[in-house]
């Protein structure tokens, strides 16, 4: 069984669905309940997973790591298909996540409510700007995966979810807002959904 530490809401939840996705299971810890967190990760980001003596780090790197040990159909085994499963696995990860980052960034950081809501409406045109290149994807295929999901819907559709934590408008176009809410009906995105609130409300893990 494998361990997942988390934050509720956070990058964490793509790492569980993905789990769900592939029918293992894991226990979850609050990263702010673990013990010497540190040691697990010195940048102090979730997710951290345990698989065995293994400690692993970087959500991207994980969900590699899940889907070289699984047999699964998120991802192809090889070949063209695969590259472009993980050049957009890296665009959610290292593109759209630190566009999001800067307004988490300011939120947390900047204290003059004029500047801060400059920052956050400057972040906003870049993220609505990637959000079109993702409709760009998606206009032939329902998934970025083509018919079938992909790790990457996974991980935007995690990202799409933090634009209600802001004052800013963030628009999906109707490709996007499909796909998003196709990844949110699914049976492995519902029960992590679920489970994490069950976490926070102090049930069993």
């Amino acid at each position: 069984m494998y361990t997942l530490y988390f934050i509720p809401g956070a990058c964490s939840l793509a790492t569980q669905a993905i789990l769900n996705e592939l029918d293992q299971a894991s226990t979850l810890i609050h990263k702010l309940e673990a013990d010497h967190f540190e040691t697990l990760n010195p940048a102090g980001t979730v997710p951290v997973l345990k698989d065995g003596d293994k400690v692993l780090n970087e959500g991207v790197a994980i969900i590699l790591h899940l889907l070289n040990k699984h047999e699964n159909s998120l991802i192809p085994e090889s070949g063209e298909a695969r590259h472009r499963a993980i050049e957009n696995m890296m665009f959610a990860n290292a593109t759209m996540h630190p566009a999001y980052g800067r307004l988490f960034f300011a939120q947390a950081n900047v204290t003059d409510p004029a500047v801060k809501q400059q920052i956050f409406d400057t972040a906003a045109v870049a993220i609505n700007k990637l959000w079109r290149v993702v409709e760009a994807k998606l206009q032939h295929t329902p998934y970025l995966g083509g018919n079938d999901i992909s790790p990457a819907d996974i991980l935007l559709t995690v990202y799409s979810r933090w634009s209600d934590f802001f004052p800013v408008e963030i628009v999906l176009g109707p490709n996007t807002r499909r796909m998003v809410d196709a990844v949110l009906k699914r049976e492995s995105m519902q029960r992590a959904i679920q489970r994490e609130q069950d976490y926070s409300a102090g049930a069993v893990a």
